[in-house]
């Protein structure tokens, strides 16, 4: 385990709400003494999973698409990270596109844990912090989603969600940075965030 936070941030958009509360959230944890790092996935070329199960063992436990080795250097914080967080806007209810190809490609990872693979048995318990933007300002169901998905797919890491900083009624893309109590919320999530991380010892 390194010592650092990373941010996934996964808007196609830079400089949007989203990536303003990747970077609230990460001066959070820095004021808690942590380290924060933000990987954009706007820039990776994703392939979409084919669902082909090449990366099932017993058909040589290995995804054989070409972009295998860099999506396996954006999954590397999964590994390595004491603290994860996920910053996205809400499309039609759920994740961005491009967040959700990255999600899928997680199948070799899942398919090791499925067989007991003990570097992902080892993994210690983690937490991850969702920061969910949405346009929309009314809507119960808005992130239900996105925490489901999120949820399911941590578990081949060890990592749990911890509490949603949920941020509603921002469209335009600095609406965000004009709300300075949101953006002082999400700095006091990675605050506490990372904080939670030092007293269990994950950090």
């Amino acid at each position: 385990m390194n010592r650092e936070a990373v941010i996934y941030a996964m808007s196609p958009r830079q400089g949007g709400n989203s990536d303003a509360a990747a970077r609230a959230f990460a001066e959070g944890v820095r004021a808690a003494g942590g380290e924060a790092r933000i990987m954009a996935l706007r820039g990776a070329d994703l392939m979409p999973c084919r669902g082909c199960y090449g990366c099932r063992a017993d058909l040589g436990g290995r995804c054989v698409l070409p972009d295998a080795a860099a999506v396996a250097e954006l999954y590397r914080p999964l590994l390595e990270a004491r603290l994860l967080a996920f910053a996205a806007p809400i499309y039609f209810y759920h994740l961005p596109a491009q967040a959700k190809a990255f999600i899928d490609r997680s199948q070799p990872w899942h398919l090791r844990r499925e067989a007991g693979d003990p570097v992902l048995a080892a993994l210690p318990p983690r937490r991850a912090v969702p920061l969910l933007v949405s346009g929309r300002a009314r809507g119960e169901r808005l992130f239900e989603g996105s925490l489901l998905t999120l949820k399911y797919f941590l578990l081949s890491f060890n990592v749990r969600l911890a509490g949603a900083v949920e941020l509603r009624g921002y469209d335009d893309s600095h609406d965000l940075e004009a709300d300075q109590e949101a953006l002082e919320r999400t700095r006091g999530a990675g605050a506490q965030a990372w904080r939670e991380a030092v007293r269990d010892g994950t950090a």
